[in-house]
Parts: C-alpha cells; sequence; structure tokens
C-alpha cells in the first residue's frame, strides 16, 4: 500500500488540440474541482531541487524524460499544492490532463490517483484539429508549433504513446465526447459525466 493519500481523479484525455487545458481551466473554476495540469507544473519546476536538476538534464538535451521522474516530479508537486491548501482532497475532485501520457507512467501513477472518470475528448476530423493547433500556436506567439510538421509529428507521437494509454482503463470510466463545437456545448457535456461523480464524493465526504 502507498504511504501517500490516493486522489480521486477525473482524467482529461484526448489529441494535441483537443482542448483539454480549456476545459480543465473551466472545470477548475467550478467549486469542488482542482484543475492540475501537468505543462504548468512541469513549466514551474525548482531546478535547484535534486529532482528538478535530473528533469532539466534530460529536457535540455531534447530528450525524453523517464516515466518515473516525470510521475515523482508531478506528485510532489500536488503533494505542495495540498500542503498550501489551493487543494484539499478530501473536498476537491482532482482533474488531470497532460498525464499519463505513457503506459508505463499510467501503471506508476496508480500508486496516486484513483481514476473515476476519464472525459476523452475525440475528433473524427482531424484537418479541424490540426487548424485549432495552428491557431493556438498563433495566437501564443508559438510560430514553430504551427508549422505543419510539428503539428502532424505530435499527433504520431500521440497516436504511438499516449493513447494506448486508454486500455490500461476499465471501458466503463471511459466516456467519448466530441471536441469539436463551441466551448460552452462541450462543457456541457462534460458535466453531465462529471457532476455525478462530485456528487458522490461530496456525500462520501459529508458521511
Amino acid at each position: 500500500m502507498p504511504d501517500h493519500p490516493t486522489y480521486k481523479t477525473i482524467l482529461l484525455f484526448g489529441a494535441p488540440g483537443a482542448g483539454k487545458g480549456t476545459q480543465g481551466a473551466i472545470l477548475g473554476r467550478i467549486p469542488g474541482f482542482y484543475h492540475c495540469s501537468c505543462g504548468d507544473v512541469f513549466r514551474n519546476i525548482d531546478i535547484s531541487t535534486e529532482l528538478g536538476r535530473k528533469f532539466y538534464e534530460y529536457s535540455s538535451r531534447g530528450e525524453l524524460v523517464p516515466d518515473e521522474i516525470t510521475v515523482q516530479m508531478w506528485a510532489r508537486a500536488i503533494h505542495a499544492r495540498t500542503i498550501l491548501g489551493d487543494y484539499k482532497p478530501a473536498a476537491d475532485l482532482l482533474i488531470l490532463d497532460g498525464i499519463p501520457r505513457t503506459l508505463e507512467q499510467a501503471c506508476i501513477m496508480d500508486e496516486h490517483i484513483e481514476v473515476l472518470k476519464i472525459i476523452h475528448l475525440t475528433c473524427s476530423d482531424e484537418e479541424a484539429m490540426f487548424e485549432r493547433l495552428r491557431r493556438r500556436a498563433l495566437k501564443s506567439n508559438r510560430h514553430d508549433d504551427a508549422d505543419e510538421k510539428v503539428i502532424r509529428h505530435r499527433w504520431e507521437v500521440y497516436e504511438e504513446e499516449t493513447a494506448p494509454v486508454l486500455q490500461h482503463y476499465p471501458a466503463d470510466t471511459i466516456v467519448d465526447i466530441d471536441s469539436i463545437g463551441s466551448p460552452a456545448r462541450i462543457l456541457h457535456d462534460i458535466l453531465d459525466h462529471a457532476v455525478p461523480q462530485q456528487d458522490s464524493h461530496f456525500k462520501a465526504f459529508e458521511g
């Protein structure tokens, strides 16, 4: 058994550009949900720590950071947020996006999270998704990320390394939601599945 808490979690899952960050940020503003973006965690790494130095050594060389180190970095960051009181696991459901990205990460994270529901943001129109990524990159002034080759490579990496993560979880925890449409409509569809999870969590907390 792990000697640390297991966080009750809703995973936001999907290809690059599916809107995980957008929907996660909206959900995180609703009391009882706490949004954690893995990207935000890693952009704020303290490289003066031993773990931070290890992470930086790999990323600065353009190499993939080992899954064990990636999960350790995430676990340390989320624990810090509980200490600060930003995230209260007894009252809040964790809305997580950007991790796990590999099957190995999913296996390691079983010690840290109890996945109640997986919101799988899907898209049957790849070109529409690519256009969304191009617009996002240009809006953020990341012109390199708007390159067609870069976008298609990210998609290929997702299909090869991340999409198989879904196989790690029971099929009845996964719900597919079309990610092409207005943010409000997509949020509405997500809440249909997230609200019952929050209701159950609050009942257990109150009991």
